[in-house]
């Protein structure tokens, strides 16, 4: 049988204490942690997103620019078809190095944001993983 006396309602006490710690202590970190890094990866997605409508943008000109450059080049006959030809080559290969010098720059901003980012939460998950063995264990770790 189950006696309700004084200890029932101090151990409720006591459960309700711990729970409340926890939640302070625990919790409510790794959830600040977590928004956190939700909050980088959003930006990192909204930069991709960006950078991709501008090459999207600029590859709906570079293909506009070809099909100016075609109709006049057929429009034309003898040494203005080459000169037509080598016009549309020189911009296709400027707006191709543009979109891959952009492509570079983009992706190396990423790698380095992501680095940056992972090395944060592996020193914050370190820091948090130690103090939580201190608290369950009762002692220090070193």
């Amino acid at each position: 049988m189950v006696d309700i006396d004084s200890t029932l309602f101090i151990q409720l006490v006591l459960f309700l204490l711990l729970i409340w710690i926890l939640n302070q202590v625990l919790y409510k970190p790794l959830l600040r942690i977590m928004d956190r890094r939700k909050e980088i990866l959003d930006k990192a997605q909204e930069e991709v997103k960006n950078v991709q409508e501008t090459i999207d943008r600029r590859v709906a000109e570079y293909e506009e620019k070809i099909r100016a450059a075609k109709m006049e080049a057929m429009g034309q006959k003898g040494d203005l078809a080459k000169e037509g030809a080598e016009a549309a080559k020189v911009i296709t290969d400027k707006a191709k190095a543009e979109i891959a010098g952009m492509m570079g720059e983009f992706q190396a901003k990423l790698e380095k944001e992501l680095a940056a980012a992972r090395e944060i939460l592996r020193n914050q998950s370190i820091r948090i993983s130690s103090e939580i063995a201190e608290k369950v264990l009762g002692r220090s770790i070193q």
